[in-house]
């Protein structure tokens, strides 16, 4: 696998997507894979799987600071709204979380996928849109297809349904590929657009 800081030009850069079950259930394979090609990048692995409690819970604590990071949003979150968090711990919140996410995503069959191209990471994240769907811009994903909100997971207990996750830097990205992934998984091959995006004086349109 070619790392998304083995070379300097951004058309290398890597970032991981997991259509998440509720995508599956919705039948929005199609659309969502199409969103993410129409704008150039590149399907460099896939496969689909019924993922384990066991890789849900080390794919979100891959950051060993992800407990107290998300504890600390999600209470300042509450705080920002006018409403009173349900735990003022961040580590009893994150375990919750926790709980919820894997429970979620252990529910039925997950498509894990490596997109590649340039600004991959933050190309990725702006098609996908905001964690929460209910505060998503239309035109992305989750705005255009969810209706749930984070007022909704807390009065059912659950975790938000968004259909997709996507890297959030290029950190996360390097080590959600390798959790997921071996590297003879990931595929370095050429596409015949990638001389539109890429060439510099777009040689070979022309005979």
């Amino acid at each position: 696998m070619k790392s998304t800081t083995s070379n300097n030009h951004p058309k290398f850069e890597r970032t991981l997507v997991i259509i998440k079950p509720d995508g599956i259930q919705r039948s929005l394979i199609g659309e969502i894979i199409g969103r993410y090609e129409r704008v150039g990048m590149k399907l460099a692995a896939m496969k689909m799987m019924v993922p384990t409690a066991e890789l849900i819970e080390k794919h979100y604590t891959l950051d060993p600071e992800w407990r107290v990071k998300t504890g600390v949003k999600t209470i300042k979150g509450y705080t920002d709204k006018g409403m009173t968090p349900p735990e003022t711990d961040p580590l009893k919140v994150t375990e919750k979380i926790l709980r919820n996410l894997v429970n979620y995503m252990t529910k039925g069959p997950a498509i894990v996928m490596v997109w590649q191209g340039a600004h991959a990471i933050s190309i990725v994240r702006k098609l996908t849109g905001g964690t929460e769907p209910l505060t998503s811009d239309v035109g992305t994903i989750r705005g255009d297809f969810v209706i749930d909100s984070y007022a909704l997971t807390d009065q059912d207990g659950r975790a938000i349904r968004n259909l997709v996750h996507a890297s959030g830097s290029v950190k996360e990205a390097e080590d959600e590929i390798a959790h997921w992934f071996k590297p003879q998984e990931v595929i370095d091959y050429r596409l015949v657009q990638e001389g539109i995006l890429y060439d510099v004086n777009l040689d070979g349109i022309l005979e």
